[in-house]
């Protein structure tokens, strides 16, 4: 489980070892890594996915500790809302190391040791589980990078599920659409509460990492054969990345 140091990827690894998972969270933070551990006997590795050395070293930890059954790439994140002309490149570039070469690095690593467990320990499937966004799928004012990386990302597990056909590989992409966390809003705009606070302003029960973590582990967990393979996950005041009810939801008159 990749992102595990906060929100989605830590609750996701809560929720896999409440269902009697072992699991191995991923993150760059050591503390907070450690804190989950202690909190949920995961097993946890330090590791900066935008490196090539550190996934290596996580492919090596993995193949030691056991065989792979799933995979659940989740780091991620934006940065701005500026228009394509204005934003900063060093900010696309972040994007997409984040949000697209990290999960191919990640895939590339891991699946070979999927393949193995399939060989060796009878599972009958193995899974590939990529949270990506509504953001990869329509665009919006102020997406700019962030739509960019995400399509990419969705195009990446696209194009995945074709090569892996065949194989008992089941490639899941869970796209979320507005998730009030602690962290995504605060790295978007640079740290400032009050901007990240203003987008969760009026808006009825925005999802939460618990919703998405649900998610997650339910579609790892259907039958073997059954293969959710877009799972887009909003909550009911959003219609659409910009269309979002503010106040209460009632019927209309």
């Amino acid at each position: 489980m990749t992102g595990a140091s906060s929100g989605i990827g830590a609750a996701t690894v809560r929720l896999f070892r409440a269902h009697g998972w072992d699991v191995v969270g991923v993150a760059r933070r050591a503390d907070r890594l450690a804190a989950l551990a202690e909190e949920t006997g995961a097993d946890v590795f330090t590791a900066d996915l935008t490196v090539q050395a550190d996934v290596d070293a996580l492919r090596d930890h993995l193949a030691a500790s056991g065989p792979v059954h799933a995979l659940v790439n989740n780091a991620g994140g934006a940065r701005g809302l500026d228009s394509v002309e204005s934003a900063p490149v060093e900010d696309w570039a972040w994007m997409f190391e984040i949000n697209v070469l990290a999960v191919k690095r990640v895939t590339s690593a891991v699946l070979p040791l999927l393949r193995e467990t399939l060989r060796t320990d009878a599972a009958g499937s193995a899974d590939i589980v990529t949270v990506t966004s509504i953001a990869g799928h329509v665009a919006y004012l102020g997406g700019g990078g962030y739509n960019a990386a995400k399509f990419a990302a969705h195009a990446l597990v696209e194009v995945l599920r074709l090569e892996l056909n065949g194989e008992p590989i089941r490639v899941i992409e869970i796209a979320p659409g507005m998730v009030k966390t602690e962290e995504f809003g605060l790295v978007r705009f640079g740290g400032d509460p009050e901007k990240a606070a203003a987008a969760y302003v009026g808006v009825e029960n925005p999802l939460t990492a618990e919703d998405i973590a649900e998610t997650i582990v339910l579609s790892v967990e259907l039958p073997a054969h059954v293969n959710l393979d877009l799972i887009t996950v909003k909550p009911l005041a959003q219609a659409a990345p910009t269309r979002v009810a503010r106040g209460p939801l009632v019927p209309k008159d």
